[in-house]
C-alpha cells in the first residue's frame, strides 16, 4: 500500500494555449482518487497550490513571456514537492509541463537529503531540453530537462539542487525533438528512447535496461507522464500534439512495467487540457494509466526476478 499525496499545479503559464489549468479539476472528476483508493492505497489530497506573486525577473531573450510567475510556481512546486516525499508518493496534476521545473528540483532535494541517487523517466513526445536563452517559441514547458541537468542560461531560477547526471535521465517515446536541443543532447549523456529505437527494440527492453539501473544504484525514480506521450488519436486533450505516439496497450504495458519494478517514488501528470478534449476522454484514459501504474492488472503475473 502507497500513501498517494495529490497536489494540484494549475500551470498554465508555460505555453501559449490556455487550458491546462483546469487539468486538475479534470483528474479529480475523472476518479482519480477513488481509482488509487480501489486498489488499496490510501490517498490524501492537497488541493491546489497557490504560488506567490512573481517577482518581475527577466532575461536578455524577448520571446519568453510569463518568467515570473513560472519562477514563482517553480518555487511553490520545489517546496511542496520535497515535503511530500517525506510523508508519501507526491501525484502532481497538471498544468502544463512547466511544472516539472518545480517537481524535479523538490524531489531532486530530497533525494539529495536521502543520500540517494535521482532518476527521471521523462514520457513525453518532447525532449524539453531548451533553456530560457535558446527556446525561440519563448515557451517555457520546454525546458524542464535542461533545468534538471545543469544546463546554463537559467539564471533568473532559484539554483537547481543538484543536477541529475545525464544518464539517470531517460527520455521514452521521443518524436518532436528541434536542432538546437538535438545538438545539445549529443553533448550529454541521456538516455534518448525516441519512437525509432522503440519501434525497433520495442518497449519492453529499453524500459527494463533503465529500471535495472535504478534498482541497482538504489536511487529513487519521478516520473513524467505528459499527455502527449500518447497518439492524439486516442488522447486528444493536448495542444502540443504530435502523430506516431504509443498506442492505448504499449502505454499501459510501460505503466505496468513500472509498476511491476516497485521503483517509482513520485509521478507529474501533465499538459492535459480539458478545453480541447472528447467528452473527458484523455482525463479518463489518463487515470486508468495512473491505475495500471499503481498496480491494476487483466491477470496477476508473477513478478519479474531480478
Amino acid at each position: 500500500m502507497t500513501h498517494c499525496i495529490l497536489i494540484g499545479a494549475p500551470v498554465d503559464e508555460g505555453q501559449r494555449r490556455p487550458g491546462c489549468l483546469m487539468g486538475p479539476a479534470a483528474y479529480r472528476v475523472a476518479g482519480l482518487a477513488a481509482t488509487l483508493e480501489d486498489l488499496g492505497h490510501t490517498v490524501e489530497d492537497r488541493g491546489d497550490l497557490a504560488p506567490a506573486p512573481g517577482r518581475h525577473q527577466t532575461c536578455a531573450n524577448p520571446a519568453v513571456h510569463h518568467l515570473p510567475e513560472v519562477i514563482a510556481w517553480t518555487e511553490a512546486l520545489q517546496a511542496a514537492g520535497a515535503a511530500a516525499m517525506n510523508e508519501g508518493m507526491p501525484i502532481f496534476l497538471g498544468g502544463d509541463h512547466a511544472l516539472a521545473l518545480g517537481t524535479l528540483a523538490g524531489v531532486a532535494s530530497h533525494a539529495q537529503a536521502k543520500g540517494r541517487p535521482q532518476f527521471v523517466l521523462w514520457l513525453d513526445a518532447h525532449s524539453d531540453f531548451h533553456t530560457p536563452e535558446t527556446t525561440s517559441s519563448g515557451n517555457l514547458h520546454g525546458t524542464p530537462l535542461a533545468y534538471a541537468s545543469g544546463r546554463a542560461g537559467f539564471d533568473p531560477f532559484p539554483p537547481f539542487p543538484v543536477p541529475i547526471p545525464g544518464h539517470n535521465i531517460c527520455m521514452f517515446g521521443i518524436r518532436s525533438v528541434d536542432g538546437a536541443e538535438s545538438a545539445a543532447l549529443r553533448e550529454t549523456d541521456i538516455i534518448v528512447n525516441d519512437m525509432r529505437v522503440l519501434d525497433e527494440r520495442g518497449i519492453i527492453a529499453p524500459l527494463r535496461e533503465f529500471l535495472d539501473r535504478v534498482r541497482a544504484e538504489n536511487g529513487l525514480l519521478h516520473v513524467s507522464l505528459d499527455v502527449d506521450f500518447l497518439d492524439p488519436s486516442i488522447a486528444p486533450a493536448v495542444g502540443t500534439t504530435v502523430p506516431g505516439g504509443t498506442t492505448f496497450r504499449e502505454a499501459h504495458l510501460v505503466c505496468e512495467l513500472l509498476h511491476e519494478s516497485g521503483l517509482m517514488t513520485s509521478l507529474d501528470l501533465v499538459e492535459l487540457n480539458p478545453f480541447l478534449d472528447e467528452r473527458g476522454r484523455t482525463a479518463k484514459l489518463m487515470v486508468d494509466l495512473v491505475g495500471s501504474l499503481m498496480g491494476r492488472k487483466v491477470f496477476d503475473r508473477p513478478t519479474r526476478s531480478y
